[in-house]
């Protein structure tokens, strides 16, 4: 016999499976000795009170013998005859619009302007040893895309949970731990993200599929509005009929090319801050409340949302555990991120503060139309590379100088590899987000005690939030409003925000296609 149960118990009960059974024996008419398993189904974190607590919704096998099920790659027919479809991009709404393309009996054939994960490597060690930026092969640019190596977090706020599922069973059997279709945080780290998305190009080959690294796509070829096919650097072409654009928020060379060739898209507010990094031992303290947070919690997350002025200020992609990443994707910038491990184990916690800005605040680049926030966002990233010496080092304050607007006399050593230049921030962004970002700073100290200290560092700038355009579709065939063909998608169009809502878009781009195939 089986039966679900949802628990809240203590973290040592939540770890172990003895002390869980004897907690599912005290608390239910279930004897412990007729106990043979305990299944976890969802697991979340509640330390809303002094004593931290775990909720579990768990399946308790009874009598009963307990099989674990294992999670496989789909099996589907080799598409190598098939038509084909071109996606621009191998990040996760490239490569799971080819897996869907697959399902349905079509020829993915994926161009990435950068490497393979593997190869990847090279080039982010030149950026933080050498600070040498490769424009098509970083932090942003390559296989899996930016969020390969920026962390894995596997958060949405789509309401479609069934797509969310399906996108991390997938995952899970490409080698992610079933923990992610437990947990409601997931999480896979970016030690363990490069494994699973070369195994993603494995099966894509494997199955008649193309993936084309180093293939830069530079113009989109069109007749009579009609998509025909792309061209790359090198002058290669490559036909099809149908396009799928999935090129990522920083693909800025994509973007111009879309405005030069007079094809609509739009300006998009984004948000835009800093990176501040504070001791993990601290926001353990101030989140469970205690002085150490013991083996049984994980490195504790935090999230604030504040209203400055009618502008909103808030934590965006908090990295428990985790570093402080150099992400430009071209010389003559510096841009922040930040990402975690799968064990969560560095001794610093960091996370993006960011203001939300507003299409009235981007009137001195109006000149720029569509692209006036890209624009925006461009000076940020130029003018910190200029106050931090012009390397790949990033302007710095401790944060409570940050909100003195005194430049720091000395910086701790922190995560961000290349290295900081004490600065004042003010120089790097306008006076009204320094001021909304240095009154956010204040409000979260009055809500998190001890969250404002000079032992945390700021770090600027955190300026590729989301994609600074969208690219219009049509709402139900997600086919460009006016070009036939081509199919804008993912955080580069505008329309997701992460690892799961842009492989969900990619899934619902390849399924646009195949049901337009099928009416025409």
């Amino acid at each position: 016999m089986k039966k679900e149960l949802q628990l809240r118990v203590i973290p040592e009960a939540a770890a172990q499976q003895d002390e869980l059974k004897a907690y599912i024996s005290k608390t239910t008419e279930i004897d412990a000795s007729e106990i043979n398993h305990i299944e976890i189904l969802k697991r979340s974190i509640d330390a809303r009170q002094r004593q931290v607590k775990i909720n579990l919704k768990v399946r308790v096998y009874i009598g009963e013998a307990f099989e674990e099920e294992k999670v496989t790659p789909p099996k589907f027919d080799n598409v190598h005859n098939k038509e084909a479809v071109i996606i621009v991009g191998a990040g996760p709404a490239g490569l799971f619009a080819a897996l869907k393309c697959i399902e349905l009996g079509m020829k993915p054939v994926v161009l990435d302007r950068g490497k393979d994960v593997k190869s990847r490597i090279k080039d982010l060690k030149n950026i933080n040893v050498n600070h040498i930026v490769n424009p098509d092969s970083n932090y942003c640019f390559g296989e899996g895309g930016a969020g390969t190596y920026s962390d894995g977090k596997l958060y949405t706020r789509s309401k479609k949970r069934g797509d969310v599922n399906q996108i991390l069973e997938l995952l899970v059997a490409f080698g992610a731990k079933k923990d992610i279709l437990v947990d409601a945080h997931p999480h896979i780290g970016t030690n363990k993200l490069p494994r699973i998305i070369a195994k993603i190009r494995e099966f894509i080959l494997e199955h008649g599929g193309e993936i084309h690294f180093n293939s830069k796509v530079t113009d989109l070829l069109i007749e009579n509005d009609q998509i025909i096919g792309v061209q790359l650097a090198n002058a290669e072409v490559f036909n099809a009929k149908f396009v799928i654009l999935a090129t990522g928020h920083s693909a800025r060379d994509i973007f111009e090319l879309l405005h030069k060739k007079e094809i609509e898209i739009e300006a998009k507010p984004i948000a835009i801050g800093v990176r501040v990094e504070h001791s993990q031992s601290l926001i353990d303290s101030i989140q469970y409340n205690c002085d150490e947070r013991g083996e049984y919690l994980p490195p504790a997350p935090y999230k604030i949302v504040k209203q400055v002025n009618e502008r909103g200020v808030y934590s965006f992609c908090m990295c428990p555990g985790g570093v402080v990443a150099a992400c430009a994707t071209k010389p003559g910038e510096v841009v922040t991120n930040g990402w975690s491990g799968s064990q969560r184990s560095r001794p610093t916690a960091n996370s993006g503060i960011v203001v939300e800005l507003e299409m009235d605040d981007f009137k001195e680049f109006e000149e720029h139309g569509p692209l006036k926030v890209m624009e925006f966002q461009k000076a940020i990233e130029q003018k910190a590379w200029e106050v931090a010496g012009k390397t790949q080092k990033v302007p710095a304050q401790r944060l409570v100088d940050f909100t003195k607007g005194v430049v720091s006399k000395d910086l701790p050593n922190t995560s961000y590899t290349p290295g900081l230049t004490s600065a004042n921030l003010q120089e790097v962004f306008p006076d009204f987000m320094y001021r909304a970002l240095k009154n956010g700073f204040l409000e979260f100290g009055k809500t998190m005690k001890g969250y404002l200290t000079n032992e945390a560092v700021v770090h600027a700038p955190e300026s590729r939030t989301s994609s600074p355009v969208r690219i219009p579709r049509d709402h139900k065939t997600l086919e460009h409003v006016r070009i036939k063909g081509l199919f804008p998608c993912g955080e580069g169009a505008g329309y997701a925000g992460g690892i799961v809502s842009a492989a969900i878009d990619g899934r619902k781009c390849a399924m646009a296609i195949k049901n337009y195939s099928m009416k025409n």
